[in-house]
């Protein structure tokens, strides 16, 4: 009876067995995994940070819209840099200070593509629209 007692010393895991312990080898492939994953991260992010996007308006946007466009994102965001003597006054149309305002909005709201929706009048656009002294952030 006395051998009913006592555990089995050969299964794994369970006192003395081969399993008690971790190997080496095993303690190695964790911390690889571990360090590729957080490179993995770092990577992504990294790629992220390089995958700017602008929001502007479609060439096809019309007046009526694009205005409705401006006024709205006015109201949340400033827009100081359209205004005259502003860094993007110039050129003086309607597209181009929508657009600008339209970017304003989308940036100050995380650069979304929802964001960059406007009644279906936006282009979310992987190229920098900056010109001249006027920048598109």
């Amino acid at each position: 009876m006395h051998h009913l007692l006592q555990p089995p010393a050969t299964k794994m895991g369970i006192r003395g067995g081969r399993g008690a312990q971790p190997s080496a080898s095993l303690l190695l492939v964790s911390l690889t995994l571990v360090g590729l994953v957080l490179l993995s991260f770092t990577s992504s992010s990294s790629v992220e940070a390089q995958k700017k996007t602008w929001c502007v308006a479609k060439p096809s946007a019309s007046n009526d819209i694009l205005s409705l466009n401006l006024n709205y994102a006015c109201s949340q965001v400033s827009c100081a840099v359209i205004q005259k003597g502003g860094p993007c006054y110039y050129p003086d149309n309607l597209v181009s200070r929508a657009a600008v305002a339209m970017n304003l909005y989308y940036a100050a709201n995380g650069r979304h593509p929802w964001n960059c929706y406007f009644n279906n009048s936006a282009l979310v656009v992987q190229s920098d629209p900056s010109y001249g002294s006027c920048t598109y952030y």
